[in-house]
């Protein structure tokens, strides 16, 4: 039994030097990273995240999916509907004449329902022909049927009900409580207006991006951004359409952190001290808070001569978060859509590892001398 002793401490000399390396784990260490940056065949740049880099990245073409779209401003609009091909009137017409060409001795007025402007803007009327109607508001539109009535029927007097057509409608898409189908009931139909009648957004949607379809063109921001901004809310058109939708943008994050997974932009501007807290902060006792790595890839155009842009298309950001400028820096800096948020192992956790296997070994020493 003591030559079992020495055996097994040999063994464990031996072992020694194969535990001193880098032993398996989740993430990789700072370290590391470092290391394969200053090869000269490194197929990518390393920037130290500091306040003095804030302004330099900050200039640099943005990756990844982009929320920013055009907006319209808001506009001042008229209080009154305007008529648009595709409505329907309704004329109703009162005549007191005993010999109306009109109405009938029992019956003093007549009621034209349905009577739908043509796509050159105008309507027909009995007696009267087709007369012109696009643009004018109902009440200017009244008047102008009247004047052309009494050429006709002098002592006649008309009275005009609208319905919208598409023309004067605007489609509630989606991400509201009641989507469909809206009648604009003036000139001065907003936005909000519009998503108020549709029951409001849904709450459950992430960060909520509002988007407008106008002809060919498509407009879009948020909706924490038009809450907060009157000046954002814009005058509608007939024919537009509305949707809200979950903000599609996102970040990865890996390694030593509370979290692995895919998490969804919760605000319009997120940056790594927003994305750490995301995705659950550090692991206790395991990750390396000077090694908190950032992950991202430029288009070609970004590395192109004469432009302000990094050294190559593949970037590592890294971050101290041990230091009041790291993480001042932190909160500054920037996550962009696509990013990889890597929190990297301590080395001291190989250390305690190595010290846990010799311990153990010498473990086994003590319980065999005593044997």
């Amino acid at each position: 039994m003591r030559l079992v002793i020495p055996l097994l401490a040999l063994a464990s000399l031996c072992l020694l030097p194969a535990a001193c390396g880098r032993l398996p784990g989740g993430a990789p260490t700072g370290e590391e990273i470092i290391k394969q940056s200053s090869e000269v065949d490194a197929d990518f740049a390393l920037y130290p995240v500091t306040r003095a880099f804030l302004p330099t990245v900050s200039q640099w073409p943005e990756t990844g999916k982009s929320n920013h779209l055009g907006w319209i401003s808001a506009s001042n609009g008229a209080k009154t509907q305007i008529i648009q091909p595709g409505d329907t009137l309704t004329l109703r017409i009162w005549d007191s004449s005993d010999n109306s060409l009109l109405t009938s001795l029992e019956q003093k007025d007549v009621q034209l329902q349905d009577v739908r402007v043509a796509a050159n803007g105008t309507i027909f009327m009995p007696y009267v022909g087709s007369v012109n109607v696009l643009g004018l508001t109902p009440d200017l539109a009244r008047e102008q049927l009247q004047a052309e009535l009494e050429v006709i029927v002098p002592s006649a007097q008309l009275q005009l009900d609208m319905q919208e057509g598409r023309n004067n409608s605007v489609d509630l898409v989606s991400g509201v409580a009641r989507p469909g189908t809206y009648p604009m009931p003036d000139r001065n139909y907003s936005v909000m207006g519009l998503i108020s009648a549709g029951g409001g957004i849904s709450s459950t949607l992430n960060n909520p991006q509002i988007r407008l379809v106008r002809g060919r063109s498509i407009y879009g921001t948020s909706v924490d951004k038009l809450l907060n901004n009157p000046k954002l809310d814009t005058l509608l058109r007939g024919g537009d359409r509305v949707f809200v939708e979950e903000d599609e943008r996102y970040f990865l994050s890996f390694g030593a952190t509370g979290k692995e997974d895919l998490h969804i932009f919760s605000k319009d501007e997120m940056s790594a001290m927003d994305a750490m807290s995301i995705s659950g902060g550090f692991q206790d006792g395991k990750a390396d808070p000077q090694g908190l790595l950032v992950l991202r890839e430029y288009d070609a155009g970004a590395v192109a001569p004469n432009t302000r842009g990094p050294r190559h298309e593949r970037v590592v950001f890294t971050l101290d978060l041990t230091t009041a400028d790291g993480l001042f820096s932190a909160r500054k800096f920037r996550i962009n859509p696509g990013d990889l948020l890597i929190a990297t192992e301590s080395p001291i956790n190989d250390a305690l590892t190595i010290s846990n296997l010799i311990g153990n070994f010498f473990g086994v020493f003590s319980r065999a001398g005593v044997l």
